[in-house]
């Protein structure tokens, strides 16, 4: 009979044998930015979130270059929106302004935007609608733009997350054609209509008009139909895959990562971390030892990077 508890006595022993282990570096940090002066508003659903506009991203960006993470990931909401979107590609708009401030102020930062109309158009669905119908084809162009747009203003990488499909090759095609054949694309591939984002559209403001997303976004019933998903991507030109909410689908990340030999990242959503941040405000659960369990299970089942709120947090965690 083997003694498994041998290696298992003391901490010292437990962390030799640790398998898998996080680093500060594994994480990217999602951020509001808005359209206007002196704003630090708040998320009500997601304690200790804020929407900034653009002068004051210099504290949160200062704990972003001191934690050491990876990088950070941007999320725009205009003062204006339209049926097309217009202002997610606009040279001006709020976005691109935003990354160009942060590359020539934090240029140690790396900095992936996420591709996507919804809150930047008035129905606050991912593309282009025409009664109540989402329109595939006719939304590619627009996300090839903005994505053109973002690179231009100095985005690392883009991240398109509508779930249009052909969206990978279009945006592919564009920004080599532009000249960013080096800007990488890091693909929502498997992202589900999920309840689990309610709070993050309090905070982009990006709750549809109409409808839900279920024609677009996948049935959270299925898993190999997300496969046929990251295939496709990784065909068009991907060069980093994901599957989005990470807690319930870790089968999925499990399985892809095991069939694909891609680099892949989970997103550990907004509804995630305001299940931790409200039970640990309660004193029901012990917040740190939480999400270091949760974070962990998401890099054992394969992510390399893992786009989290908690990240800030958890780097420090990790230093001490």
């Amino acid at each position: 009979m083997q003694r498994f508890r041998r290696l298992r006595r003391d901490e010292r022993i437990r962390s030799m044998m640790r398998e898998t282990r996080l680093h500060p570096k594994d994480f990217i940090y999602p951020m509001f930015v808005m359209e206007g002066e002196n704003i630090k508003n708040p998320v009500d659903s997601m304690p200790g979130v804020y929407q900034y506009s653009i002068d004051r991203l210099d504290e949160i960006l200062e704990r972003v270059r001191k934690a050491d993470i990876g990088g950070i990931m941007l999320f725009g909401i205009p003062a204006h929106k339209d049926e097309r979107g217009s202002q997610a590609y606009a040279k001006d708009g709020v976005t691109q302004r935003a990354v160009s401030y942060i590359k020539k102020n934090y240029p140690e930062i790396y900095i992936v935007v996420d591709v996507c109309l919804c809150e930047y158009t008035s129905h606050g669905h991912c593309g282009m609608v025409c009664g109540d119908e989402i329109l595939n084809d006719e939304t590619l162009p627009l996300l090839a733009k903005m994505a053109v747009s973002l690179a231009e203003a100095g985005a690392d990488m883009v991240a398109p997350s509508d779930m249009m499909d052909g969206r990978v090759e279009a945006i592919r095609d564009a920004l080599d054609l532009a000249g960013f054949s080096q800007t990488p694309i890091m693909a929502y591939s498997a992202k589900f209509a999920s309840a689990y984002y309610g709070p993050f559209r309090d905070a982009a403001h990006s709750a549809p008009g109409f409808g839900d997303r279920k024609s677009y976004q996948m049935d959270f019933a299925n898993g190999q139909e997300a496969l046929r998903e990251i295939a496709e991507d990784i065909e068009e030109g991907a060069d980093i895959v994901m599957v989005k909410p990470g807690l319930a689908y870790l089968d999925v990340l499990k399985e892809a990562a095991m069939e694909f030999e891609m680099p892949f990242a989970v997103y550990n959503v907004s509804g995630e971390y305001s299940m931790v941040k409200a039970a640990a405000a309660k004193g029901w659960i012990d917040e740190k030892r939480i999400v270091t369990e949760n974070l962990t299970a998401m890099k054992r089942a394969g992510a390399k990077i893992i786009i989290t709120y908690h990240a800030l947090d958890a780097a420090e965690w990790l230093e001490r």
